[in-house]
């Protein structure tokens, strides 16, 4: 029989503050899954027009899929934060962009007509699960010369983004940076975060393993307010001696869960929930594994292309910040200015941090916030580049949209 393919929204969604991976870091003594299941069931809570049982799907992301972020995390954390045992779920791994591919794999069974109702997200306990535990690489991709060595480490194929790129320096990056950094203040500042955040109770330790009381993380630990261009000069570049990335122009390592929730839109509106933004187009591309920052630029004008849009179209811009080298290749290549106010107005992963495979839902609320704010603006965009050489787009519509606005 035809099927005709429905408008896919995103409802709402939530994360943890972000933390520290290690010892030290706020999540040290907490569960993978659990971060996790306290957003999902944050969201649940936030949408009590929901009933539980609707939901016809959970996919959720780990780059590392082992320990406590194995055994099928969809499923399992769906079971752990009480939802009806009849609602099914899967895991996914796309590195990066693990939640990103959570939410565009489930919209694509909402479009097709086998959901209605579905949750998708990530997380990444990267002080549980260092990037790359328990891996294995084929010989094959060295010795067949598949890729070069440098392939295999993030931050030397940034360090090979800027060799690319030789006119997008270490001064320009490190400026983006501080003003990365800025925002994130100012939008704390301005409650624009906060709103999406789920505040997490937290074991608390000391050097010995003894415990030394328990916490509540309500806010993101990786974040340096007054940072500025004299700090970040003279730091380190622990990929390349003399190179350019640091820990100051780079998202560093860490731990961090999100949720969210997609619905078909008529659905959406039957239970009366909220409709945040409406999905356009999304697309994947790959690019040469030794330059994979790069990846957001073909991903883009795939998306773009599908969409039936220009890059003149999008009014807002929501950029995963692993590196600042690959927010400037993209936006350099599209011929937008470093410091374009459309670009993470709120700042970015060079402040909260990036764990892994959560990442791609907190651009989405990001971007659901600034659609809210602007309702002059049509079109944005959530990007991020992906390990061994991938890029990922999604392009939304904003719903509150009023027609005065040219984007």
């Amino acid at each position: 029989m035809p099927r005709t393919a429905r408008d896919v929204v995103f409802v709402d969604g939530v994360r943890t503050p972000f933390g520290k991976a290690g010892p030290k870091g706020i999540y040290a003594e907490t569960r993978a899954d659990d971060l996790v299941i306290k957003a999902i069931r944050e969201l649940l809570r936030r949408n009590p027009n929901l009933d539980p049982a609707l939901v016809d799907e959970v996919a959720i992301a780990a780059t590392t899929q082992i320990g406590d972020q194995g055994l099928t995390l969809g499923r399992s954390a769906a079971l752990l934060a009480g939802l009806p045992k009849s609602v099914p779920g899967y895991s996914i791994d796309r590195m990066c962009a693990g939640a990103m591919t959570s939410v565009t794999s489930v919209a694509g069974g909402i479009a097709f007509g086998a959901y209605d109702v579905a949750l998708a997200g990530g997380v990444e306990h990267m002080g549980r699960h260092p990037m790359g535990e328990g891996v294995d690489p084929n010989p094959r991709f060295l010795s067949e010369k598949l890729v070069d060595e440098s392939a295999l480490f993030m931050g030397m194929t940034a360090e090979n983004l800027h060799d690319r790129f030789p006119h997008l320096t270490k001064q320009r990056c490190d400026e983006y940076a501080v003003r990365s950094q800025e925002k994130a203040g100012k939008a704390y500042a301005d409650n624009n975060i906060q709103p999406d955040l789920v505040p997490v109770a937290i074991r608390r330790t000391n050097p010995e393993g003894g415990e030394t009381g328990w916490g509540l993380a309500t806010a993101d630990e990786p974040m340096r307010p007054g940072t500025t261009l004299e700090s970040l000069a003279n730091l380190k570049t622990p990929f390349r001696p003399h190179g350019r990335i640091t820990a100051g122009n780079a998202a560093g390592l860490n731990d961090g869960a999100t949720a969210s929730l997609i619905a078909a839109e008529d659905v959406a509106r039957e239970l009366e929930l909220p409709v945040k933004m409406r999905m356009v187009s999304f697309a994947f591309a790959g690019v040469e594994p030794e330059v994979m920052g790069i990846g957001p630029v073909p991903a883009t004008e795939k998306a773009l292309a599908k969409a039936g849009l220009s890059i003149s179209d999008i009014g807002a811009f929501e950029i995963n910040e692993a590196f600042a080298i690959q927010v400037l290749a993209m936006l350099d290549h599209f011929g937008i200015a470093d410091d374009d106010e459309r670009v993470n107005p709120f700042g970015g992963a060079i402040a909260f941090g990036h764990p892994l495979a959560s990442s791609g839902v907190r651009l989405m609320t990001q971007l659901a916030r600034r659609f809210e704010q602007r309702p002059d603006v049509r079109y944005g965009l959530t990007s991020m580049c992906i390990g061994m050489g991938m890029g990922g787009t999604v392009i939304w519509e904003n719903p509150h949209f009023d027609g005065n606005g040219s984007k």
